[in-house]
């Protein structure tokens, strides 16, 4: 009898330790085989995407249409602003600020190279550039030399980063390029501005320099003298377009 209970309870034993072991396993299968939710971050196109500038997802085929807008927007701009200075500089010329009128000789030139490879970047892409009628009010020297400082000002802080930002997040080098080109330019443009503004308030303004060199792949602006490559792309100085008397 003893020994009957002894077997009775052990077989109890294997029975609760065999339910104990199955249902574990039961467990872990539910586990392995529940449903992975979907994240938040996969991109249609390549499961790539990041956050924007206000903190939004951006797929990978967003990015590339923004991207576009930008270059758009970007040749517009410097369209305008090569017609623009372009202006300006008939204009000093016009009030015996000669110098000053080489400057912005100068700069047209630049703003249009830039232009040129925003709008290879946008033909590469299979787009077509808009007609652009550029719309701007011509003042006095003092105060376009003003606005100039606010539009390269804005280039440099605002415009030009932020078009960068999306062109690396499309991926797209010659946007990179085209982009950081124009951005490292300007901000040789400002300063040149800036100088010319404290000599025209000064009165000092006939000792502004009167050679300018232009990168003709980068628009990369140098006054005076040149180096034998441009800072910005390397070019050869044989083939920088120098600016020393002011159009007819």
């Amino acid at each position: 009898m003893k020994r009957t209970t002894i077997i009775i309870s052990l077989a109890a034993i294997v029975s609760i330790s065999l339910l104990q072991s199955c249902t574990g396993k039961s467990q872990t299968k539910a586990e392995m085989q529940k449903p992975v939710a979907e994240s938040t971050t996969a991109s249609p196109e390549d499961g790539s995407s990041e956050k924007g500038t206000d903190g939004k997802l951006i797929t990978s085929a967003e990015a590339k249409v923004t991207n576009l807008q930008n270059m758009q927007d970007a040749f517009k701009g410097e369209t305008t602003a090569s017609a623009k200075y372009a202006a300006y500089s008939k204009k000093a010329e016009s009030e015996g600020h000669n110098q000053i009128a080489l400057l912005f000789l100068a700069a047209s030139k630049s703003e249009k190279i830039h232009a040129n490879n925003h709008r290879a970047v946008i033909e590469s892409a299979g787009l077509k550039t808009p007609t652009i009628t550029p719309e701007f009010t011509v003042r006095t020297t003092a105060e376009n030399l003003k606005d100039a400082i606010l539009g390269e000002g804005y280039e440099i802080s605002t415009m030009y980063p932020e078009f960068l930002r999306n062109a690396n997040k499309a991926g797209n080098q010659l946007s990179l390029m085209s982009l950081n080109y124009a951005y490292k330019t300007e901000q040789k443009h400002k300063p040149f501005y800036e100088k010319a503004l404290a000599a025209l308030q000064n009165n000092t303004d006939k000792s502004l320099p009167t050679t300018y060199y232009i990168c003709p792949t980068c628009g990369n602006t140098y006054d005076t003298t040149a180096p034998k490559r441009c800072g910005i792309s390397m070019t050869s100085s044989d083939k920088f377009i120098k600016v020393t008397k002011l159009d007819s």
